[in-house]
């Protein structure tokens, strides 16, 4: 009897194995052709147009429990419920690691905290998964920029403005006294 109950309070003190995520839905060519699409767009409002669609793609999680995570962090941020958020996200990088999007959902989170050096982090593991993902880029920029890490920032904003010419952090190296 006491061994029975030990080992029950064991299992209940041992971590839940995390659960078997599978991999990111593959929207590599058709986030490749809007990519592509994006660099040469002739003006703000189709380069709105095709982010708009990069960023359902990128939001397209891999599987329902994933994607209710992403969707309910994203309506906790809205409401102004930051800590529900980063915890929803902290769940959904730690079941889908490889989830990009997972990743730069968190590090927004971060980055609207205030804590730049784990945007950073999330950021560039956004990155490892997704090299071309605009959003990721211009987030980098930004918390480079915030960190006084300014010619890391200007490569970084050079690099999303490469895929993106339109994107609104583009005024940063415009204004008059910047120098990102």
């Amino acid at each position: 009897m006491i061994r029975a109950s030990a080992m029950v309070l064991c299992l209940a003190a041992a971590p839940a194995a995390a659960r078997d995520c599978p991999p990111p839905p593959d929207h590599g060519e058709e986030r490749a052709q809007l990519t592509e699409r994006l660099a040469r767009a002739p003006d703000p409002g189709t380069a709105q147009r095709l982010m708009d669609r990069l960023w359902e793609l990128w939001r397209d999680a891999p599987d329902a429990a994933a994607q209710d995570l992403l969707d309910r962090s994203i309506s906790h941020r809205l409401g102004g419920q930051d800590e529900a958020a980063l915890q929803l996200l902290d769940q959904l990088v730690a079941e889908c690691p490889d989830y990009a999007e997972g990743w730069n959902q968190r590090a927004y989170m971060h980055y609207l905290r205030g804590d730049y050096a784990a945007a950073l982090a999330d950021i560039d593991a956004t990155l490892e998964r997704m090299p071309d993902h605009v959003g990721a880029l211009s987030g980098r920029a930004l918390a480079l920029w915030e960190l006084g890490r300014e010619t890391e920032a200007r490569r970084a904003l050079d690099t999303a403005l490469a895929l993106n010419p339109w994107l609104p952090e583009r005024s940063l190296i415009e204004a008059p006294g910047t120098d990102i």
